[in-house]
């Protein structure tokens, strides 16, 4: 699908600018976790915890918000901006998606590192030198396999419900500090199709044309609707950015039990299923 998605939706980086945080108003954030349906649809994007029972439910507009208070975080609060370096570590979930797109929308270059990558040399450009930015998920921090890089601000970012219990020190607490900053997007200079989406220099023009891509091979086209196994498929491109370059839903099944799997799919009613 040529040009971009409607502007009631958070984009995929794509040919014109990527703007994660919509001009959908969104839904006030709360102190818990937001669970909420779209106005009149589906939501835009689901997670599922099969493990826990966790369900978040997200319109374009509300995750649109997350997105933008992550971005008001890293401009504001961390002084971040274009040319700035992010290591992200964080598996399939909403919160990963208001992490990316948040960061995407102030003009930062984004070093995702799969689970999959742990204890593997970084290959990148810089990788050796430290983030302006990182975002772990306790387990990660925690796993003597991981190399965690240096950042120069450094958050957690939980996969559970509500604030963390324990932040070691040096450490912030997403959940916490992203709820300091509006869900309204901050005034930040538009992002250019040339800008680097990743720290080797990919462009956002060149990683969203990858993202519609992938899109047309999965068959994805508008209003449909897209069930991933978070165990399977971490990269982004897969459970984000594809289906929402071509403005398809997104369910994420997090712990998925094979026994379960029929009868998730068949509760969730997907067009389509990683």
């Amino acid at each position: 699908m040529a040009g971009l998605p409607t502007a009631a939706a958070p984009v995929a980086p794509t040919d014109a600018v990527l703007v994660a945080a919509t001009d959908a108003v969104p839904v006030a954030a709360t102190d818990a976790v937001p669970v909420a349906a779209t106005e009149g649809g589906s939501p835009l994007l689901t997670y599922q915890d099969e493990a826990t029972g966790e369900r978040v439910e997200l319109s374009a507009g509300q995750l649109g918000g997350w997105a933008a208070r992550t971005a008001g975080l890293l401009r504001d609060g961390c002084g971040l901006g274009p040319g700035s370096r992010v290591a992200v570590l964080l598996p399939p979930h909403w919160r990963t998606a208001a992490v990316l797109l948040g960061a995407w929308s102030v003009g930062m270059a984004v070093s995702f590192r799969p689970r999959a990558t742990a204890g593997l040399p970084v290959l990148e450009p810089g990788g050796d030198r430290p983030y302006d930015a990182v975002f772990v998920t306790p387990q990660r921090l925690d796993d003597w396999l991981e190399d965690v890089p240096e950042g120069v601000h450094r958050y957690l970012v939980a996969t559970g419900a509500g604030p963390l219990a324990d932040v070691p020190v040096s450490w912030l607490d997403w959940s916490t500090e992203v709820l300091r900053h509006a869900d309204t997007p901050p005034d930040y200079a538009a992002v250019r199709p040339s800008d680097a989406a990743t720290p080797d220099g990919t462009s956002i023009g060149a990683y969203g044309s990858v993202a519609r891509e992938l899109a047309g091979r999965l068959d994805l086209r508008a209003g449909d609707r897209l069930l991933v196994d978070a165990a399977e498929h971490d990269q982004p491109l897969k459970w984000l950015l594809a289906p929402l370059s071509v403005g398809a839903s997104v369910v994420i099944c997090a712990n998925l039990d094979p026994a379960r799997r029929d009868a998730r799919i068949a509760a969730e009613h997907p067009t389509h299923i990683l």
